[in-house]
């Protein structure tokens, strides 16, 4: 019986491989190439996404270093318009100073002749005003008024009398 048993054995043995391969193999390996494509599927979209952030990395790198590049551009832009707004307000101080200083000199010129006109005139009038006070004072002296008067007629007389000197005594009578 031994060997019944064991062919018994033997055959339920193989029938149970049978069913097992035949109902249950199927759907395990159905469901082992469907998760071995999941899983291929994943390893290509994993090494999309790599190659997705590798691009999007040097595009990164790329885009940092024009940037870079830009903004020395501008700053070297900016200072060079700095450098030149400064020079020109500078150049327009200038300008102002001289200006300024062309009109503040102009102005003294005109203050000094104002002042020589008006110091022209006051000390003329106080010039006048003076020698009359010396004449009136010396004039109101009798004895001083008389020998003004007397002086007068002596350089009356003095003129007259070189007038005549100079001119020759026939021409005088010959032309009236």
């Amino acid at each position: 019986m031994d060997a019944a048993r064991y062919v018994g054995t033997l055959v339920a043995f193989a029938l149970i491989v049978g069913l097992i391969w035949w109902k249950i193999v199927p759907p395990v390996r159905k469901m082992m190439r469907a998760r071995q494509e999941t899983i291929r599927q994943q390893i290509e979209e994993s090494k999309r996404a790599d190659e997705r952030l590798a691009e999007a990395e040097r595009k990164y790198a790329g885009a940092v270093a024009e940037a870079k590049t830009e903004a020395a551009v501008i700053r070297d832009q900016a200072r060079a318009d700095a450098l030149r707004i400064v020079d020109e307000m500078k150049a327009r101080a200038q300008q102002e100073v001289e200006r300024i200083k062309q009109r503040g000199e102009e102005h003294l010129a005109q203050q000094h002749q104002q002042i020589i006109r008006e110091l022209r005139a006051e000390i003329g009038q106080a010039a006048a005003e003076l020698a009359g006070r010396i004449v009136r004072e010396h004039l109101a002296q009798a004895g001083n008024r008389t020998a003004t008067v007397d002086r007068f007629l002596d350089e009356l007389d003095e003129t007259s009398a070189r007038t005549d000197e100079a001119v020759p005594a026939g021409a005088g009578e010959g032309a009236s």
